[in-house]
């Protein structure tokens, strides 16, 4: 098994939806481990680490985000794995 770091962008109606307290539930669900913020021009970032199929299902759930999201874009960037984390956290 390979795992995998990427760094994703998340533009849209993603604040103030608790868009970043679902995907901290989704990670814990799947294993994966970093972290996610808002930021302040409106957009999510989130910092992805863990097995390649686990962070593709947070990466492919952040396609859509939580009811009451509405995402019109999402950047990915690939970077390199570094297990440097050992929780998923919210960052204020």
């Amino acid at each position: 098994m390979t795992n995998q770091r990427i760094r994703v962008f998340v533009t849209g109606k993603v604040q103030g939806v608790f868009f970043r307290q679902a995907l901290k539930v989704k990670a814990k669900q799947n294993n994966v481990f970093g972290w996610v913020r808002n930021l302040k021009d409106g957009r999510v970032e989130a910092l992805l680490e863990g097995s390649d199929e686990s962070v593709n299902v947070l990466v492919e759930w952040c396609h859509g985000g939580p009811a009451n999201a509405r995402v019109e874009d999402v950047e990915i960037r690939n970077e390199k794995y570094s297990n440097e984390f050992s929780k998923f956290d919210v960052l204020y």
